[in-house]
């Protein structure tokens, strides 16, 4: 598949059945494609963006910053994710993206974007569907954080991201590479990094999770899903992606 977006294709299908035309659209989307190194900024708060962003692959995590420096993860982006379209509409960022692996990007000129938008209209209102379900996710983690103990909100973390791979193709049955750090996941949970570890021992000992490297396997997923309070219709996903 041109530019490799099969996961922004799968996305897209999962809504409705593509024309050949949208399809074609949508394989030969006009953007300039960069390889970014992790740990770097694909975007910062304050910027006033002529282009959106699309993962093609690998991750990346929408932040932001306290004055003190301390930095809170809110979202983590995935192939087929485009976690800036809202600058599509509102002129200045108001959060920072920035690599976790290595990724490759897409950027894609608003100009481009709104013309498919306006030419192409189902296209266009699964891409506005799209903000809305990040608003949806941006909701449920700060009830995440907010309410939930750090035991809780690693399991729920987790199998939000595991529904969310297994829905563009990135994993299979309850397994996928997850290149995320424990100091990464403190900054996503809003604890240490020493309660992270200590975290995720304890579901290794309850066998929630087994781990070798980046690759994470979960042995018993209604365990793992009861443990985080794990409901995945905030994701608005069809229902064999969700199960």
């Amino acid at each position: 598949m041109p530019l490799c977006i099969p996961a922004l294709i799968r996305k897209m299908e999962s809504v409705f059945t593509l024309t050949e035309d949208e399809r074609q659209v949508l394989e030969t989307l006009p953007m300039q494609v960069m390889v970014i190194k992790d740990d770097q900024d694909i975007v910062r708060m304050g910027d006033r963006p002529s282009r959106s962003c699309l993962i093609l692959s690998g991750f990346a995590a929408t932040y932001k910053v306290t004055a003190g420096g301390k930095r809170q993860i809110v979202s983590f982006a995935i192939a087929g994710d485009i976690p800036d379209l809202q600058s599509l509409h509102l002129k200045t960022l108001d959060t920072s993206i920035a690599t976790i692996s290595t990724c490759r990007v897409g950027f894609i000129q608003h100009e481009a974007l709104r013309d498919i938008c306006l030419r192409y209209p189902r296209i266009g209102a699964a891409l506005w569907r799209e903000t809305l379900i990040d608003a949806a996710i941006f909701r449920e983690w700060v009830m995440n954080v907010g309410q939930r103990e750090a035991y809780q909100r690693m399991a729920h973390v987790l199998c939000e991201l595991l529904v969310r791979l297994r829905a563009v193709g990135l994993a299979e049955d309850h397994a996928c590479d997850l290149p995320i750090t424990q100091a990464e996941f403190a900054d996503a949970l809003g604890i240490t990094t020493v309660h992270v570890n200590r975290v995720l021992q304890q579901m290794r000992a309850d066998g929630l999770i087994v781990s070798k490297g980046t690759q994470i396997k979960i042995p018993d997923w209604d365990k793992l899903k009861q443990a985080g309070e794990f409901d995945p219709a905030y994701l608005h996903l069809e229902s064999d992606q969700a199960a």
